[in-house]
């Protein structure tokens, strides 16, 4: 049997699509094998929003070249689309494949093995009109991804994302409603909506409607225990997309909600849509609006130019909004944007110590957070053991839960007491 192994950098959309491209070579016959192991084929799925991102791509294209030198090496992703020449030039790559057109992997890996020779199959994104339609897969056994959207018009100062992704490009509806049907038919209970700027899904063909008249279809299906939202935008937040969120219990309360800074001086100069005040108020609404919501967010630091009063000014707001979680990240200058050729670039040094204080800002709000539930019983879908009788899940506002319980009970909702929180996860008993 030919095996092809993969592996992921970045976001969840990288995570869906890798997944749906290890579906299209299961059915054709592969076995998908652990990455460390030699394959036939590897894929990585790179990544670049970051110079971290770019440097693991690298290395891990070059770890597959090593594990096995008569492999074929297919490399796709962000990194790919925006680097093609940089990507080609390592020895041993054999197939680059950008954002776009991957429908055919499997054929151009097995036109690969018929005549070895570097290929490129990296066009013009900006040209790219059409939803690229592969299928979607799930994850373990509980929880499988949708991707209804690509593509990103926004162009902040430091992302290099819509270079590398492209224009607007929308999933039907009606194929985004079949592709769930099927999956919950095969077993999966939770569904996750993800795209590269998941907030405008409809904006570029308005028959399809808004991001709010897909959750309202979804949320329906029979079958369907929850339904969740990756990262929107807040400029995307609608009062519409609220009303879903309240209104259907299948649809989980959790938003993440990327800030990048509680300063309005630094959110200026990154071309972000939206002031502090208005990210507060949006906020207070939903959380008047959805009962036990949880609200996450991005946070970059060390931007160009940010002065000790904006870091500080940004540490107090994240910290007056009570976020119940951070995803903190440090600047990187991406070349092509703008804002890799402004002044004040921030020192390596301080860029980490801001990261420091932000991650430590944040293991305390999530902690704050978590700990309102110590005393109540909470529901989790059980995905995993942890240990003897541990099983683990998530909350319908994603916290982290590991109780202790006798039976088998994954893919089950299961109701844990929780008696204490620790590093930011509840940790209590499974009631039989």
């Amino acid at each position: 049997m030919k095996t092809v192994a993969f592996h992921t950098l970045g976001c969840k959309v990288n995570q869906y699509d890798s997944q749906s491209l290890a579906g299209m070579f299961l059915d054709r016959g592969y076995q998908v094998v652990p990455f460390e192991d030699p394959a036939d084929v590897y894929v990585v799925n790179t990544c670049t929003v970051t110079n971290i991102g770019d440097r693991k791509s690298r290395q891990m294209i070059r770890r597959a070249v090593r594990t096995n030198p008569d492999g074929i090496v297919v490399v796709t992703g962000c990194y790919a689309q925006v680097a093609c020449e940089e990507v080609s030039a390592i020895e041993g790559v054999d197939l680059v494949v950008g954002t776009a057109g991957r429908e055919r992997l499997v054929d151009m890996v097995e036109d690969l093995a018929a005549e070895r020779g570097l290929r490129t199959m990296v066009g013009n994104i900006e040209e790219v009109n059409h939803f690229e339609e592969i299928p979607a897969s799930g994850q373990g056994r509980t929880r499988a991804y949708i991707k209804v959207q690509e593509g990103c018009r926004d162009f902040c100062t430091y992302c290099i994302v819509p270079y590398a992704r492209g224009p607007l490009r929308s999933r039907p509806a009606a194929g985004v409603i079949e592709q769930a049907r099927r999956l919950i038919d095969t077993g999966f209970r939770e569904l996750i909506l993800t795209g590269t700027h998941l907030g405008v899904y409809g904006r570029d063909c308005p028959a399809e409607g808004t991001l709010a008249d897909l959750v309202a279809g979804l949320a329906v299906i029979p079958g369907l225990v929850r339904l969740r939202l990756s990262s929107v935008e807040p400029a995307d937040i609608e009062p519409e997309l609220i009303e879903v969120l309240s209104n259907y219990d299948t649809v989980c309360p959790h938003l993440h909600i990327p800030l990048q800074s509680g300063s309005d001086t630094v959110l200026e100069r990154m071309g972000r849509r939206y002031d502090t005040a208005g990210f507060a108020v949006l906020v207070d609404a939903i959380r008047r609006s959805v009962p036990d919501v949880s609200v996450t967010t991005d946070v970059m630091v060390g931007f160009p130019g940010e002065t000790p009063e904006e870091f500080a000014e940004s540490l107090a707001f994240v910290e007056e909004t009570g976020f119940a979680g951070l995803h903190v990240f440090k600047y990187s200058p991406r070349k092509g944007t703008p804002a890799a050729d402004y002044p004040d670039q921030i020192p390596g040094n301080e860029k980490e110590a801001r990261s420091r204080k932000m991650i430590a800002l944040g293991k305390r709000l999530r902690t704050a957070f978590a700990s309102r539930y110590i005393g109540e019983t909470v529901e989790i879908m059980a995905e995993e053991t942890v240990g003897e009788g541990l099983w683990t899940g998530y909350t319908p506002n994603y916290l982290r839960t590991v109780g202790s319980g006798r039976g088998e009970y994954e893919g089950k909702i299961i109701k844990v007491a929780v008696k204490r929180v620790e590093q930011g996860d509840l940790k209590g008993i499974i009631y039989d």
